[in-house]
């Protein structure tokens, strides 16, 4: 063979090297496989609704049938205020935003255990897997935003509802972002250690709908006071739906520091699960 040839064939396409350390996180491997990225988008939102007579149509029944359910325990039963909003509205917005994040976390916790087969037979950055879910989540959340639209709509042209959004509503891509990181950061924690303890899913499965009411999704964080109120305030998803609320209606709490503290929480949860996953991912098929 020719040393022309000889050259040719050494001039490799992908090189996969032994790991270099606990920061390596191959960020420019996740943009090169960014194509199929959006082929998992893709899969994760047909497989779920191929084989169902209604289809995305779920989308919006699911958070209709949960909010009347709200209307009716919360507010008729339990007499639970609102902060002036009306009830369908007030629960749906909180419904929405905590259904985005724990589907989020859920699904990427059990990242690991749903894909082994692929993982251990294909190379690519594993950290494309969770990123997937986090953008096909989002294609729900957006649907079901529509959905939030069309019943302010209703309340503004049928009930006379005074519609008035604050400032605070130029921060809401900025929420949506934090809510996406809280859901992927704590999704990957929790994957990393369901490789060797597989009851940490199951736990966070039957523990996250019941997380949700130390959120103000059913209630508005200003029915609260003293020592209770700092601890629903010290759960990430408080400031973000009272963020939501704050520039869409006008009504609930958050500032500044709502913000700095909803940054940084978001900040340290992505940054640990990250590296984390990153440590975990390349041996994991052998516990798994």
């Amino acid at each position: 063979m020719s040393q022309e040839k000889e050259k040719e064939f050494d001039q490799w396409d992908v090189e996969i090297h032994p790991s270099r350390g606990l920061f390596d996180l191959k960020l420019k491997q996740v943009w090169k496989y960014r194509d199929l990225l959006f082929l998992f988008v893709r899969r994760d939102f047909v497989s779920f609704y191929k084989q169902t007579a209604l289809g995305p149509i779920w989308f919006f029944i699911q958070p209709i049938f949960t909010t009347f359910i709200y209307v009716f325990i919360f507010s008729n039963l339990a007499g639970i205020p609102t902060d002036g909003i009306p009830q369908p509205i007030f629960y749906l917005s909180g419904i929405i935003a905590w259904s985005y994040f724990s589907d989020c976390l859920i699904k990427t916790s059990n990242v690991f255990r749903e894909n082994a087969s692929i993982f251990g037979k294909v190379y690519f950055p594993r950290l494309i897997m969770p990123l997937s879910i986090i953008i096909s989540s989002l294609v729900k959340f957006s649907i079901q935003l529509v959905l939030l639209a069309c019943m302010i709509l209703y309340y503004v042209l049928f009930q006379e509802y005074n519609f008035s959004p604050t400032i605070y509503l130029l921060l809401f891509p900025i929420l949506l972002i934090f809510m996406a990181v809280l859901g992927l950061g704590f999704g990957m924690l929790v994957s990393s250690m369901t490789t060797k303890y597989r009851d940490l899913g199951l736990l966070v499965s039957f523990a996250l709908p019941l997380f949700m009411y130390a959120t103000p999704v059913v209630y508005p964080l200003s029915t609260l006071s003293g020592n209770l109120k700092t601890a629903i305030f010290l759960n990430p998803m408080t400031p973000v739906i009272e963020g939501i609320r704050k520039g869409l209606f006008g009504a609930g709490e958050f500032d500044i520091y709502s913000f700095i503290y909803l940054m940084l929480i978001s900040a340290i949860i992505l940054v640990a699960g990250v590296l984390i996953f990153n440590k975990v991912e390349k041996d994991f098929v052998d516990t798994v």
